[in-house]
């Protein structure tokens, strides 16, 4: 349940975290370990909404770029750029950021 409610789920830039690495470690606030991405895995997906083969590393170009958008609709960031920044890795693309472009414009130069 504490990995459940975690707001660590719900910011941008960790779906990255999350992805990329073959070993990410979850521990609960006071530092007890929960397990890694491979035990978690169901919880992960539950939560998620991530395919288990990503989780296992399958290429992402194997996934639609609409299915990898859902990812991270429900994600937030600090800046409404970073919303469209923190997809970079997930779509293999390189772009320099230009905060104060806004969120659409972000976006825009994403596509």
């Amino acid at each position: 349940q504490a990995l459940r409610e975690s707001r660590w789920f719900t910011r941008g830039w960790t779906l990255q975290e999350l992805i990329a690495p073959s070993l990410v470690e979850f521990f609960s606030s006071d530092g007890k370990s929960l397990g890694d991405k491979t035990s978690l895995e169901q919880q992960l997906v539950s939560i998620t909404g991530i395919a288990p083969t990503v989780l296992r590393g399958d290429p992402l170009d194997s996934f639609s770029v609409e299915e990898r958008m859902t990812w991270a609709e429900k994600r937030t960031t600090k800046k409404e750029e970073d919303k469209a920044y923190s997809l970079l890795g997930i779509f293999d693309i390189f772009m320099s950021p230009i905060y104060g472009e806004g969120a659409e414009h972000a976006f825009y130069r994403l596509k």
